[in-house]
């Protein structure tokens, strides 16, 4: 069962729907819900977070549900889960436990389970009521208990502390592989454009539609969790590069930020973000803002970015209208359905043109053996005029700073 403490920062969000994502995410990994409950806590207690009253009512809903696991979704300290276990008989999992655990589950490459075992650590290092039997069990052992005279919790927190070590040398490598990629890329004549949102929002179903990928794409939180590159067909571009991503979510716990760093800085070396957000959902705008707050933590709050409004095809009447008409008023903004391809045709001629904003006239002089670079001036650039001169030929063409350093970093390396 759930039980959702409404604290100051709750607010802003629509409480059934607080509740509904908190059952998707126990959905997630296979937990049947089989109650839910809301209460308004003023004042967190150090004690058990809830107030007296409160625990007796989800102590007495848990004996009559026969629940053996309680979900609260909000952060909970050690003791809070200790005393709440003892209080419900049940045992107690916060919201970042949850997450970790359908994080633990769906990672699917070496990368990703390296990411997650070294959040769950760190996540279970502050768990002072932890063993590390229990560890151990979970994650099939890390190494050898500690010497004569070491506590329990002593040797596991120094088991924890050398497994998380081994871990961030092991992802550091990952991250330098990454930066290498990334460079490589850079250096390739083609923009990089990245698909961010809140998860569930339909970013891996715009993905599948944009390139015909098999990225998982369900109906379901957390569907992606390791990135994926594909070639994307722009209008006007020789070709470009698509991105897709984990989703974010409201209080994604700093763990998983941290561990996710090397995956999430592929966001902040693309040329233009994509934000796919769900209008349909009644916390579409705190869900915009949950995003922001993680591109602003992996230092991408500056990149160029438009918005996808996605799901359109949920909304009727109305509420279809006024999407419409904000959506008119805005040039950062296209409204889409990723489901039936509306809007999708108006999305990419949109991304076209803020990659090529900011475009100058450049002057090119190429041998007329070179055909690969002027296929690549018309294909990526406006050119405006040419004229031959002898063996070479003169363009003149309209080319984004990106592209002209795109351009120019690919003469440089075939030699031109």
């Amino acid at each position: 069962m759930i039980a959702l403490p409404e604290l100051g920062q709750g607010a802003r969000r629509d409480v059934e729907a607080r509740l509904e994502e908190a059952a998707g995410l126990a959905e997630a990994i296979g937990i049947a819900v089989e109650d839910k409950l809301h209460f308004r806590v003023r004042q967190p207690r150090p004690r058990t977070l809830f107030g007296k009253g409160q625990v007796e009512r989800i102590a007495d809903s848990v004996r009559q549900a026969e629940a053996e696991l309680l979900i609260v979704d909000s952060a909970v300290t050690p003791v809070q889960q200790k005393n709440l276990e003892d209080e419900t008989k049940a045992k107690v999992i916060d919201r970042t436990g949850l997450i970790l655990e359908i994080f633990g589950e769906r990672a699917a490459t070496a990368e990703g389970r390296l990411q997650v075992e070294l959040a769950h650590l760190d996540y279970q290092a502050g768990r002072l009521v932890r063993s590390w039997t229990h560890l151990e069990r979970q994650r099939g052992g890390f190494g050898f208990l500690g010497g004569p005279g070491e506590t329990q919790i002593e040797a596991d927190r120094r088991l924890i502390r050398d497994r998380m070590a081994k871990l961030r040398r092991e992802l550091d490598q990952v991250a330098r592989t990454r930066s290498l990629h990334r460079a490589r890329r850079q250096r390739a004549p083609w923009p990089v454009v990245a698909l961010v949102g809140y998860t569930n929002a339909g970013k891996s179903t715009l993905f599948n539609l944009l390139t015909r990928a098999g990225v998982r794409a369900e109906d379901l939180l957390f569907a992606t969790l390791d990135p994926t590159m594909r070639e994307l067909a722009l209008p006007g571009f020789d070709k470009a590069i698509l991105s897709d991503t984990v989703g974010f979510i409201s209080d994604l716990p700093t763990q998983l930020v941290a561990a996710f760093r090397a995956t999430l800085e592929e966001v902040v070396s693309a040329d233009l973000i994509v934000h796919v957000r769900d209008i349909s959902h009644p916390d579409s705008d705190a869900q915009r803002d949950d995003v922001d707050e993680v591109l602003k933590e992996i230092g991408a709050a500056d990149s160029v970015r438009i918005e996808a409004w996605n799901k359109i095809d949920l909304l009727e009447g109305e509420q279809a209208g006024r999407i419409a008409a904000e959506a008119a008023r805005r040039e950062d903004a296209e409204p889409i359905s990723a489901l039936t391809g509306e809007g999708v045709a108006a999305l990419l001629a949109r991304v076209s043109d803020r990659l090529r904003e900011g475009s100058m006239v450049r002057t090119v002089t190429l041998a007329v053996p070179d055909g690969e670079l002027i296929a690549w001036l018309h294909a990526n650039g406006e050119v405006l005029s040419h004229d031959y001169e002898g063996l070479e030929t003169r363009y003149v063409v309209r080319l984004s700073d990106a592209d002209w350093a795109r351009f120019q970093a690919w003469r440089e390396e075939r030699g031109g």
